[in-house]
């Protein structure tokens, strides 16, 4: 599986979700099946602490798979430029990155006004 870049975009105190459908070489949609999924997001990456997305695999067999935070977390985060990765697991133990970008939390400057 190769590495995909996405570079992300999270306003504070809102939902956040993307989809994404990883393929291989060929463009066949990789098998998630058995696999597992971990994603991470830090000011830097060699900072201690991070933030967590939720991973949920939406097809399995197709290789659709969504990250979200909710916006009870997306309130606690403070605007700027982070980084991220995807982490699976196979069922053999393996650890793979499938997914990295950068995350840009901004926080917007209307919501007072709702």
């Amino acid at each position: 599986m190769a590495v995909y870049v996405k570079n992300l975009v999270i306003n504070t105190n809102e939902d956040f979700s993307e989809n994404f459908e990883l393929s291989g070489v060929t463009g066949t949609p990789t098998n998630l099946t058995g696999f597992a999924g971990t994603c991470h997001m830090r000011k830097t990456p060699e900072s201690s602490s991070h933030t967590g997305f939720g991973v949920s695999f939406t097809d399995r067999v197709n290789g659709e798979i969504r990250i979200s935070m909710a916006s009870t977390v997306t309130s606690t985060l403070k605007p700027g430029r982070y980084v991220y990765d995807l982490m699976l697991t196979r069922p053999n133990t393996q650890k793979l990155i499938v997914l990295e970008g950068t995350v840009l939390v901004r926080s917007g400057i209307s919501t007072g006004c709702f």
